[in-house]
C-alpha cells in the first residue's frame, strides 16, 4: 500500500460547493493524483451513498471529504468505519456495511462510500459526517433517522484532522486488529433484520451474528441455517 503516514490528506483541494467530493477525487485519481490526496467541500449538491442513495446536509454543517488511496486494503470500508468511531467516541457504532450510528434507533451520524478501480490499484474513500447539522433543520422525513454532533461549524476542520490521524493509524494495522475493533462496535449483532437481493424480490429474514474475515455479514436465518451477505448485493433493513 502507499505511504499511509504523513501524506494522508495532502495535497488537498477544498471547494465551497461541488456536486460530490467523490466525483472530484475520482477525477484526480484518474489523472494520477498521489496517494493521500484529499477533496473537501462546504456543500454538495449531489452527495450520495450506497446504491444511489443521496446524502443531504445544509451548507457548512457537515464534514464532506474524499481521499484518494493507492493500493487500498481489502477491508477499507470497515477500516473507515472504525476510524470514524475512534473520532466520535464510545457512543458511535457501525451499522453494516457502511453507516456510523448512535442510540437504540441507530440514527445515522456518518456515511462511508468506497469507489474505485481495484484493477488499477486505487480507490476513493468518501466520508460524510454530521458535525454541525441541526436535526430540526433537516427535511421532516430525515429527522428520525439522522443524528449530529451539533457542534459549531468551526469544529469541522479539527474533526477532519482527527479523522485523518485515526485513518493513518488504522490503515497500518493488521486485518485481525481491525476486524476485532469493528466487532466491538457492531450495531446489528443480535438484531432481527431483513434483506433482498433487489427491491423487486421477496425479503429474507434472520438475526445478525457479526462479520466474517472478509467483512461479510453473518445471519442466522429464520428458516434455519446461516448465510453470509455481501455489501454490494443486499438492500438491508431492521425488522420490527
Amino acid at each position: 500500500m502507499g505511504d499511509t503516514g504523513a501524506s494522508l490528506g495532502r495535497p488537498r483541494v477544498h471547494l465551497r460547493q461541488t456536486d460530490s467530493t467523490n466525483n472530484r477525487a475520482r477525477e484526480l485519481a484518474l489523472t494520477g493524483a498521489p496517494h493521500g490526496t484529499a477533496v473537501t467541500a462546504a456543500e454538495q449538491s449531489a452527495g450520495r451513498g450506497r446504491q444511489g442513495r443521496t446524502w443531504i446536509a445544509p451548507p457548512g454543517s457537515a464534514l464532506l471529504c474524499s481521499l484518494v488511496l493507492r493500493d487500498p486494503p481489502k477491508l477499507l470500508s470497515l477500516i473507515a468505519g472504525v476510524a470514524v468511531c475512534d473520532v466520535l467516541g464510545a457512543h458511535a457504532r457501525v451499522k453494516w456495511p457502511n453507516d456510523v450510528v448512535t442510540g437504540h434507533e441507530l440514527a445515522k451520524l456518518a456515511g462511508i462510500l468506497v469507489e474505485g478501480r481495484p484493477q488499477e490499484g486505487w480507490a476513493v474513500l468518501g466520508i460524510g459526517l454530521n458535525v454541525a447539522v441541526r436535526i430540526a433543520e433537516l427535511p421532516s422525513d430525515l429527522r428520525d433517522r439522522a443524528a449530529s454532533l451539533e457542534l459549531a461549524p468551526r469544529a469541522i476542520e479539527p474533526t477532519f484532522q482527527r479523522l485523518l490521524e485515526a485513518l493513518r493509524r488504522r490503515l497500518t494495522e493488521p486485518s485481525e486488529t481491525v476486524l476485532e475493533a469493528w466487532r466491538t462496535r457492531d450495531a446489528l449483532r443480535g438484531r432481527d433484520i431483513s434483506w433482498a437481493q433487489s427491491k423487486d424480490v421477496p425479503r429474507s429474514r434472520g438475526r445478525a451474528e457479526g462479520i466474517d474475515r472478509e467483512g461479510h455479514l453473518l445471519v442466522r436465518l429464520d428458516s434455519g441455517g446461516q448465510t453470509s451477505l455481501s455489501a454490494g448485493e443486499v438492500h438491508l433493513s431492521l425488522d420490527g
